[in-house]
């Protein structure tokens, strides 16, 4: 069985979450925007009930063909979408006014998204114990974030706090504290998707602030070698060249 640390880690994550800066948002909507979201919490306790069922199906699923069945990955990744949005909408960033949607599929034009690459095989093993065992380190920090009540809560919740008393008193949304959400946010649903089993890349222990995903050639940078050291591996190659014609030339001789 594999462990995290010998599981392939991408450039970047399979994961994306994403939320657009709220240039202008109102300063008062956010007191009542937990009544405007009633709705949505209607539907999506409905919509955990299933994911949670179809969790357990897709569990079987990858023991006895080690692939997620396609339309139940859909559907996971759906409700994760669409548990974004509201969070989004309401009290895990207050980072728009813009009613959030009743779908589960991706809206291009609203401010937030959430997309998970399908993966073509899964482990059968890692099936056994990253949901519980491989994941714990993640899940005390996850309740540090938010007190374990959703994203509304903890850590969270508080930034969440500041920014809201900011709008109320000037109007603006602090850039700072929408950028160090949207990481927190973005660990938050990593290590939803993976303890959901549906993908076997372990969350990284990194906190990627910002409206978007970092850059895949920004994380390539960080892990590729730097210019003295490609320099002094080349000039190893070549020592090592010039040595085996050495010996070359002996034999021949």
């Amino acid at each position: 069985m594999s462990c995290p640390s010998d599981a392939p880690r991408p450039a970047r994550y399979p994961a994306r979450l994403e939320g657009d800066f709220p240039s202008q948002v109102s300063r008062w909507l956010w007191l009542v925007k937990w009544l405007l979201i009633l709705p949505h919490v209607v539907v999506l306790t409905v919509l955990w009930i299933a994911f949670l069922t179809v969790s357990v199906v897709g569990w079987f699923a990858i023991l006895f063909t080690a692939r997620y069945p396609r339309a139940l990955f859909d559907f996971q990744v759906g409700v994760l979408r669409w548990t974004w949005r509201v969070s989004f909408y309401s009290y895990s960033a207050l980072g728009t006014d813009r009613y959030p949607p009743f779908r589960l599929a991706d809206v291009a034009d609203y401010p937030a998204h959430f997309d998970l690459e399908y993966p073509k095989r899964l482990s059968r093993g890692l099936a056994w114990v990253k949901w519980w065992l491989l994941a714990l380190p993640h899940y005390a920090l996850v309740v540090v974030f938010t007190s374990g009540y959703g994203n509304w809560g903890g850590l969270i919740g508080l930034l969440v706090l500041f920014a809201a008393v900011a709008l109320l008193f000037t109007g603006r949304y602090p850039e700072g504290i929408f950028s160090l959400l949207m990481g927190l946010n973005r660990w938050v649903l990593r290590v939803t998707a993976y303890a959901a089993l549906l993908t076997d890349a372990y969350p990284p222990f990194r906190l990627d602030p910002g409206a978007g995903e970092p850059a895949a050639d920004a994380v390539e940078a960080e892990n590729a070698p730097s210019a003295d050291q490609s320099t002094a591996r080349v000039s190893r190659e070549a020592d090592r060249a010039m040595a085996r014609r050495r010996v070359a030339r002996r034999h021949s001789g």
